[in-house]
């Protein structure tokens, strides 16, 4: 039981990681056929983030009253967006619609795979959510090196590829749900008592994606600015990117939950420090690796604790609620380090990444115990009345 669905949530995480791996290749040449200068970009980008939050917060609520499919259909639509960006971006408006789409699709995506992979985790007894995001990094990897070298042909093409990757992982996911059991009776609401422990988990979630993808946005700007590293920089995402996905894939089976938590937010921490004090590309890219280390660790982990110990009758709505306060950290990250740099420079902006990972460090014991689910961090059992309901489960881990 759990290995059919455990192999359907790394088709569905790999199918993501390449359309996000397409995506980041493929932003200059986007701009560039919309005509529009940095600033303009900056702002057409908001409208990822305002896609994705409402449709994160929906999708939990579709995906505990329909199942997996949902997860399919959002990755299908993800496919279809990204072809409609790369048609469509002629000017700012055009780019401004697309990736409203392209955000909706993929924050239903996002909460949907992980949901699956929760899922599976506890079907299977084994690690499942921790690799399957190892698998997203090392496609975004590999798309990215892919879209680049077909550069040469027209921009839709790449997303095309990743179109259709997207089209065929939604089937599977659609078409043969494996383990699940859905339940079509009306879902049961989250009352506050359940709310707030995800809530907690969520805000740890936010700290650790604020410092991940402020590494991934600025390491090869660093890298440029204060290196002068030249062609060295556009290396250090992929160094970044290629550092979680072999993390992910070492680590995946750990299972003390602070203890992951706690030496990912010092690595974190210390890496950061490395790279503010970095004199050579060499000593800042042995900094970047180990917050890469430290990072890759921290929000699979939570996610993990949450699949653990949560019910089957809202595991859908509780997935929703972590990785939409976590995604805030993602979208703030980038924009908290352009401030501290305009304000101390680059190499101070570190010290304030450093400083997110310290209060992380200091938070987690804090907030897993104020959650509640400190005592459930080695278990695989919903705890009965707290993070459970009586009510049957509308994903259950019963064969059909």
């Amino acid at each position: 039981m759990g290995v059919g669905t455990s192999w359907r949530a790394f088709v569905g995480f790999a199918a993501f990681g390449a359309f996000w791996g397409v995506w980041g290749a493929s932003v200059p040449r986007v701009q560039d056929q919309a005509g529009i200068g940095d600033g303009a970009l900056g702002f057409a980008l908001l409208f990822v983030g305002a896609g994705a939050l409402p449709a994160m917060l929906l999708t939990g609520r579709a995906l505990d009253r329909w199942g997996p499919g949902v997860a399919g259909a959002a990755l299908a639509a993800l496919g279809g967006a990204g072809v409609v960006v790369a048609f469509t971006a002629a000017n700012l408006a055009g780019l401004c619609a697309g990736l409203a789409m392209v955000g909706a699709a993929s924050g239903a995506a996002d909460v949907g795979i992980n949901a699956v992979a929760g899922v599976a985790e506890r079907a299977a007894g084994k690690a499942v959510i921790t690799r399957a995001h190892g698998v997203f990094s090392g496609l975004v990897v590999l798309a990215s090196l892919a879209s680049g070298a077909a550069s040469p042909l027209p921009l839709v093409v790449p997303f095309v590829a990743a179109g259709g990757a997207c089209v065929a992982a939604g089937t599977c996911l659609w078409a043969f749900p494996g383990d699940f059991v859905v339940r079509r009776e009306a879902a049961a609401p989250l009352g506050r008592h359940r709310i707030v422990p995800l809530l907690l988990i969520g805000v740890l979630g936010a700290l650790a994606f604020a410092g991940e993808n402020a590494h991934q946005s600025w390491s090869a700007v660093f890298a440029d600015d204060e290196l002068h590293a030249g062609g060295l920089g556009a290396v250090a995402p992929a160094v970044f990117a290629g550092t979680v996905a072999i993390t992910r894939f070492s680590a995946g089976g750990a299972r003390a939950v602070r203890g992951i938590l706690l030496a990912g937010a010092a690595g974190a921490a210390g890496g950061a420090l490395v790279i503010a004090v970095a004199s050579t590309p060499a000593v800042a890219g042995a900094g970047l690796a180990t917050a890469a280390a430290g990072t890759a660790v921290l929000f699979p982990t939570l996610l993990r604790l949450v699949a653990r110990n949560v019910g089957d009758d809202h595991r859908g709505r509780a997935t929703s609620v972590v990785t939409t306060v976590s995604y805030l950290g993602f979208l703030a990250g980038p924009v908290y380090v352009g401030l501290w740099a305009e304000a101390v420079g680059l190499r101070g902006a570190m010290v304030a990444v450093a400083a997110l990972a310290v209060v992380l460090f200091a938070l987690t014991p804090v907030l897993l115990r104020l959650s509640g689910f400190a005592g459930g961090e080695r278990g695989g059992q919903a705890r009965a009345g707290v993070f459970s309901s009586a009510s049957p489960g509308r994903w259950s881990g019963t064969k059909r």
